[in-house]
């Protein structure tokens, strides 16, 4: 242990001062950000929005400079009182050289204490006034401040601070819905520039950084390289900064503070293991961006990685060798880039490359970082404190060799451990399953012939007339009218594909298929690109067919929506002679059809938890297009159904019901697709987020958010712009080739704010129930009488699902012959197969 007390003081010594430069001066003592932030709420639910602002500014204000005062002070002491300076008549204090030695080097660590506690006294007032609760600190985490801020600035007009408050809480919080859609209608909004979405939270040294990277991706090394240099320097700034705050108070994790009995050096080691550990963790913090819960890999290297090559780039061989030589200072035996250094050295000459050294701000930081591992890595193996290492360029036989054999066999045993129980999770999941669908087996034992709910529908033909089970052909479910109206949405709204990846013509090269879901009809209606009148019906019809359905099976559990999908089928007409193929393979909708046995395999990728099915047919106007159930060899049809306007198909969604659709040789076949589940657990996304929609566009909105979206609504809304990720080229270079550059270690991802036409919806405190905030909104409206009454609610972030997460995918399928012979068909698509 003895030699590990050069390292300490080695690590205790390199705290610079770059951040002395700037002077944190303050007379009067400083105003606590938690009563700011307590009285800018209140202030909120008064409608004092002036108050809010300038209360909530104010809080944010503070909290930075508390952290900037504390840092300061920390680095500044440390220049002050550095433990290397002599002790007139004793030299340097060295612990353990005796005990006038320790007496000196404790008489320094008294001197910085004093230091610190003074210098913040000064800057900050007594510590006692700025003990934050833990609430508070994590509204403050949360970015709720801003939450509040947009409101206000929204409601003096304040356009672009609304925009900026709303775009920095959004950062942090991807998952909000309300504040996703205030963002899309403040895109929409008249002197609403791009400039305004900022984050006003971005450190420095990552904005720089994601700046070079886009440049970088455009090949624009010039600029590129400017904001990785200047990423670079401050990061070193944000890391001497993290690495002060880290010898803060000592949180005694675990610990009785009244029972804590460690002796003097114990308690030493505890606090400074702590110190150790936060310092090394400022790696992962200052390489995660805003809402991310992960760090860029390998940030700091890929500065490096990236300026090596920009500056080879841009033919400045000097600083491409120098960059080079700190990358491998991170991973000194990566191939590719001892490849680029030899290149660089080659093309600048031996004799000038050999005098080009790696940057010594790196090679410093490294050394400390080392020391420190070592030191906790010491700590880990004999005193038990854990320790993750966070960095993947750390040497292996930095860890001492007993501490890795311990850790393989740990790995060895959770990995091991994780594997059983991973099989045993699976057992009992298989064994839920099967009473799951047990029960709802029973359930589905239905007697058919239930109300069918409405006058006017009748049923066409039932299980019997079908030469089946479970199936029901309805008709009059919509009118005329209605049917022309979605037919006329359907070639709208649709999109070439929709739901197979793009493709065309998922299921026959001789048609061309078109869909769109119900979500993304009213998002089109929302913004002006349909009729929001048309996207309306499509939601309503589907659920007049679920409730329907529901009750002509009379099942005791309720319908969920599984899928929802308008789809059109066009046959091309060259394509129509010598046809034998279906316009959609036979195939089942909750299993994988296997003709050749006769069975219906019940497993993924097949939906099993699909249980009934449904289409509502929109047209006749086509040649072609029946609808069949067949048997399960897939090849004898067991019964025919005409498509016409306003009929619906409904059956079970099991093996008693194998179908698949006749060829469409003529014309446009067009209909609404509907999947159903018992099974709460798998409601469609896609309908939950268009209820959310509907709610949101059947609102009532205050007069005063009307007039601004009538005088500032463009007619067309912004065309975005999406921002580049970074793809860099694939080089290896050889002797005498350009060299490589190394893969990214992340691609930047800043979020873009899609259009939308709807007043922001004012959001409450996290603390606040939805009901209780609408109360105290009209209690304040009713008071006032001058405005209309506001409701701010929390979102559910699972709701959130701006795109299909997954897409099907279909298997080509055999001939029919001409009595409507088929081969199998394994129905593997994810949500989205058309009937």
């Amino acid at each position: 242990m003895s030699r590990l007390f050069g390292p300490v003081l080695l690590a205790l010594s390199l705290l610079p001062a770059s951040l002395m430069d700037g002077q944190l001066n303050t007379r009067a003592p400083l105003e606590p950000y938690d009563l700011l932030f307590d009285g800018a709420v209140e202030a909120y639910y008064k409608g004092d929005w002036k108050s809010v602002i300038l209360n909530m500014e104010r809080a944010l204000r503070n909290k930075g400079f508390i952290r900037r005062a504390k840092a300061q002070c920390r680095l500044q002491c440390a220049n002050r009182t550095a433990f290397g300076e002599p002790i007139p008549g004793l030299g340097i204090p060295l612990p353990g050289a005796g005990s006038v030695e320790d007496l000196g080097f404790f008489q320094k660590v008294l001197q910085r204490a004093d230091c610190i506690k003074t210098c913040e006294l000064e800057k900050l007032g007594p510590p006692s006034l700025h003990k934050i609760s833990e609430e508070v600190e994590l509204e403050f985490q949360k970015r709720s401040p801003y939450n509040y801020l947009q409101v206000a600035y929204f409601k003096i007009n304040r356009l672009d601070k609304a925009v900026a408050a709303a775009h920095t809480f959004y950062q942090a919080n991807p998952d909000h819905l309300e504040m996703r859609q205030n963002l899309e209608y403040y895109k929409m909004m008249a002197g609403v520039q791009d400039t305004d979405f900022k984050d006003l939270e971005t450190r420095t040294h990552m904005e720089e950084y994601v700046k070079g990277v886009r440049f970088y991706t455009n090949d624009k090394f010039l600029p590129a390289i400017d904001h990785f240099e200047a990423a670079v320097e401050e990061y070193f700034t944000a890391d001497q900064e993290c690495r002060a705050l880290c010898e803060g108070v000592y949180d005694y994790d675990g610990y009785n503070y009244l029972e804590y009995s460690a002796d003097l050096f114990l308690s030493i080691t505890d606090h400074y293991m702590q110190t150790l550990n936060c310092k090394q963790n400022c790696a992962v913090e200052l390489a995660t961006k805003s809402g991310k819960n992960k760090p860029v890999e390998d940030f700091l290297p890929a500065h490096f990685n990236h300026l090596q090559f920009s500056y080879y780039n841009s033919e400045n061989y000097e600083k491409a060798i120098e960059c080079a030589k700190t990358y491998l200072l991170f991973y000194p035996n990566e191939e590719v880039m001892n490849q680029n250094l030899a290149y660089y050295s080659a093309v600048l000459g031996e004799e000038r490359a050999v005098l080009i050294s790696a940057r010594e701000s790196v090679r410093r930081h490294i050394q400390q970082s080392l020391l420190e591992k070592e030191l906790l890595y010491f700590g880990y193996e004999i005193f038990g404190i854990t320790f993750v290492d966070p960095d993947a360029w750390t040497p292996i036989d930095i860890m001492p060799p007993k501490l890795r054999e311990k850790q393989k066999a740990e790995r060895e045993t959770a990995a091991r451990i994780t594997e059983e129980i991973g099989n045993l999770m699976k057992e009992i999941e298989t064994l839920v399953e099967e009473k799951t669908k047990e029960s709802t087996d029973i359930a589905k034992l239905v007697r058919e012939g239930g109300n069918v709910l409405y006058d006017n529908i009748k049923v066409t033909m039932a299980s019997k007339s079908l030469n089946g089970s479970q199936r029901v052909v309805l008709d009059d479910v919509i009118t005329d009218d209605e049917c022309r109206e979605l037919h006329r949405l359907s070639n709208a709204a649709a999109l070439k594909g929709d739901g197979y990846r793009g493709r065309p013509s998922p299921h026959t090269p001789s048609e061309m298929f078109q869909g769109v879901t119900v979500h993304k009809a009213l998002k089109l209606g929302q913004e002006g690109k349909v009729s929001l009148k048309s996207a309306r019906l499509y939601f309503d019809v589907s659920e007049k067919v679920r409730t329907v359905l529901e009750s002509y099976f009379r099942l005791e559990t309720p319908l969920y929506f599984s899928y929802t999908h308008l789809v059109c089928r066009s046959a091309i007409d060259e394509k129509q002679e010598g046809r034998e193929d279906l316009s959609h393979p036979v195939h089942v909708d909750n299993c994988q059809l296997v003709s050749e046995l006769m069975d219906c395999i019940k497993e993924p990728p097949a939906y099993t938890y699909r249980d009934f099915s449904a289409i509502l047919y929109l047209n006749d106007d086509f040649e072609g297009g029946n609808f069949i159930f067949t048997e399960l060899d897939a090849k004898t049809v067991t019964a025919e159904v005409r498509p016409t306007c306003g009929r619906v198909v409904g059956f079970g969604a099991g093996k008693g019901n194998p179908h698949g659709v006749r060829a469409v040789t003529r014309g446009q076949r067009c209909a609404v697709a509907l999947w159903f589940t018992l099974d709460p657990r798998h409601k469609e996304k896609e309908r939950i987020q268009a209820e959310d929609l509907l709610k949101m566009l059947i609102s009532p909105i205050d007069a005063e958010f009307q007039g601004s979206a009538k005088e500032s609504a463009p007619e067309k809304p912004p065309v975005e712009q999406p921002e580049p990720t970074e793809q860099p080229p694939a080089e290896q270079p050889l002797a005498e080739q350009p060299p490589a550059e190394q893969p990214p270690a992340e691609q930047p991802d800043p979020t873009e704010q899609p259009p939308a036409e709807q007043p922001p919806a004012e959001q409450p405190p996290a603390e606040q129930p939805e009901q209780q905030i609408s109360t105290e909104q009209s209690k304040m409206d009713s008071a006032t009488g001058s405005e209309a009454a506001e409701t701010a609610s929390v979102s559910d972030p699972s709701t959130i699902n701006s795109s299909d997460s997954s897409e099907p995918q279909t298997a080509d399928l055999g001939a029919q012959d001409n009595k409507a012979a088929i081969s199998a068909a394994v129905d593997s698509h994810n949500g989205k197969e058309e009937l």
